[in-house]
């Protein structure tokens, strides 16, 4: 484990941090489910605080875990999610088209969890290969969906083992993987070298701007190291000889950047800067991120979101109200314990992962169930956690409202759907 350090530096530029976003608090890692049998055993706690650069404006964590221990053994599998899965199919669609990837193409998936975007370009003849360093989940790509898998944490020395096979990568892509890594400069170094003289990267990260504009606390883990902008994303990759070209805003996960990125030195017209680059570094300044005032201002927002959610949930409960949640999610984790939610507030939570049922939440041991739970005992609201799946969940549960149930989001505060 490293070693804890009073000041700690910037994990990309060594800059000496001094500005806090938000602190926490202690917090369990958000995906150290507790299973039933091991009700009586101890949870790790560690400190749930981030920090700001004002040289690189990297927003991040301090390491306090190690990636094997995070994500060695993990029970987050993509496919779950129908939105998440139709996501990655016009991502497809979007690339294949754009692009031209074809029979002889590469696609190389950096964190490709259970195969749940692969299986989209091997439908369409185009050879894949996913770098995964969860066992578990790279068995299941392989078995269900025939994705071959190399269990291995991505960084220089994956990528030149990569190489060495003849695996360089026309397209290499990762999604919600950037934020993941603690080592930012051996991971980006990597892709540099993984990637062909006219290959294409693209990574899907949640906006910074959007985190802190709607309030999206609950997004920050010790899964999360880095919480990325587009500033502080061109300026790491410019440092290991990479271009962004193009960026687009997607919605997932509350708004996240889909940045595109090439060799420095490839001037194919294909890969040529867009417009859209210089908007967004544009909005990005005017929103605030060059300043240190616009991270420092937003741990009061943070404390006026808990005292909000604690209210409804007194109220509810005063008033002989039932309350569950639905999605047992890394960042429901962090908003229940950092608000302090237990069982006397929350009966249960329901997750349609049969690998998180039987568990219970990390750090405050609400039990987790199917979604079948909630038609059993007919709750009055159901807090939805992963609220950026709102409307595939509210859809797919929409039969609550026959008994008069009321679905409740948490973010950007507490509201109760009509």
């Amino acid at each position: 484990m490293p070693l804890r350090m009073q000041n700690p530096k910037c994990r990309f530029c060594g800059t000496p941090l001094s500005n806090v976003m938000c602190d926490l608090g202690l917090s369990p890692l958000a995906n150290s489910y507790v299973k039933f049998e091991n009700v009586h055993d101890g949870e790790k706690f560690y400190p749930l605080k981030v920090w700001a650069c004002e040289k690189c404006l990297l927003a991040q964590l301090e390491e306090f875990e190690s990636p094997d221990a995070i994500f060695s053994d993990y029970l987050y599998f993509s496919s779950f999610s129908t939105t998440w899965v139709e996501h990655a199919r016009r991502y497809c669609e979007m690339m294949t088209g754009r692009f031209g990837f074809n029979s002889a193409s590469q696609i190389i998936e950096i964190a490709s969890n259970d195969g749940y975007l692969l299986q989209h370009f091997k439908a369409k003849g185009i050879p894949v290969l996913g770098v995964e360093p969860a066992a578990n989940v790279a068995k299941v790509a392989w078995e269900q969906k025939q994705i071959p898998s190399v269990v291995k944490f991505f960084g220089v020395q994956t990528a030149k083992e990569l190489v060495a096979d003849g695996k360089s990568a026309d397209l290499l892509l990762g999604n919600n993987v950037l934020a993941h890594v603690p080592d930012i400069n051996d991971f980006v170094g990597g892709l540099k070298i993984a990637l062909k003289p006219a290959g294409v990267i693209t990574f899907e990260f949640p906006h910074l701007l959007r985190l802190i504009d709607g309030n999206q606390f609950d997004t920050i883990y010790h899964e999360h190291f880095s919480y990325l902008s587009l500033l502080a994303a061109e300026t790491i990759f410019a440092h290991h000889g990479l271009t962004l070209f193009d960026v687009e805003e997607v919605p997932t996960h509350g708004g996240s950047l889909r940045i595109f990125a090439r060799h420095a030195e490839n001037d194919a017209p294909v890969a040529a800067i867009t417009p859209r680059v210089a908007a967004m570094r544009q909005k990005e300044t005017e929103f605030g991120l060059t300043k240190m005032a616009t991270y420092t201002a937003f741990g009061d927002k943070v404390k006026a979101t808990k005292r909000k959610l604690l209210t409804f949930l007194i109220e509810a409960a005063d008033a002989g109200k039932k309350t569950v949640c639905y999605g047992a999610a890394a960042k429901g984790v962090t908003l229940v314990k950092y608000c302090g939610v237990r069982d006397d507030l929350v009966e249960y939570v329901v997750d349609k992962s049969p690998y998180k049922q039987d568990h219970f939440m990390p750090g405050v041991r609400i039990p987790i169930y199917g979604p079948e739970r909630i038609f059993e005992t007919k709750p009055d609201y159901v807090l939805i956690l992963p609220w950026n799946l709102t409307k595939e969940i509210s859809g797919e549960m929409a039969a609550i409202h026959g008994w008069g149930g009321k679905f409740v989001v948490p973010i950007p505060e507490v509201r109760v759907l009509d």
